[in-house]
């Protein structure tokens, strides 16, 4: 486990499923995710599975409990590790609406990038975030991260479309 302030990080196990599925299927949660339809239980399992069978990945994507209660409240995780070039890219979700806005993201994202910086000895950690996801803009700014560049217009989301916004936080800003 990475322990946090308010959180700490483990593995996902079989018995989170269910709370993935319902936060994913929770249409407050999943509108800032790229995931358009909701999911079925068959079909996180067999994520998860998938997950297992990835080494690289299954160690790091990390449930995000919290300390004090010891529930999950969420999950996030490093994808597309690049070791050569130091870099990855993290998605982050908190589950439960009666969860935001408690500081487990923002504790979770400096706990990730502690352990990406210090542990993993990356370079660069980058995300993408949809331009009406304004509390995740704030979050990810107050964790170090910067705007680096804007897709534009690439994501159609209640009718209409939507930028998505490039942030990155660097080794020697994250200090």
């Amino acid at each position: 486990m990475i322990n946090g302030k308010k959180i700490r990080l483990r593995h996902a196990e079989r018995a989170d499923l269910p709370h993935f599925v319902r936060w994913l299927n929770t249409p407050e949660t999943r509108q800032y995710l790229d995931a358009v339809y909701p999911f079925a239980m068959v079909e996180e399992e067999q994520w998860f599975e998938n997950l297992l069978k990835d080494r690289e990945h299954y160690l790091n994507f990390f449930v995000i409990e919290s300390i004090e209660t010891g529930e999950p409240v969420g999950n996030l995780g490093l994808h597309m590790v690049d070791q050569r070039n130091r870099w990855t890219e993290l998605g982050i979700m908190i589950g439960d609406t009666a969860n935001q806005n408690k500081g487990y993201g923002t504790d979770a994202l400096r706990t990730l990038l502690r352990f990406a910086f210090e542990t993993m000895n990356l370079n660069r950690v980058q995300l993408r975030v949809h331009d009406d996801n304004l509390r995740g803009i704030h979050v990810y700014e107050r964790c170090g991260f910067v705007h680096e560049g804007t897709l534009r217009q690439n994501l159609w989301k209640n009718g209409r479309y939507h930028d998505t916004h490039i942030m990155a936080v660097l080794r020697s800003e994250w200090k």
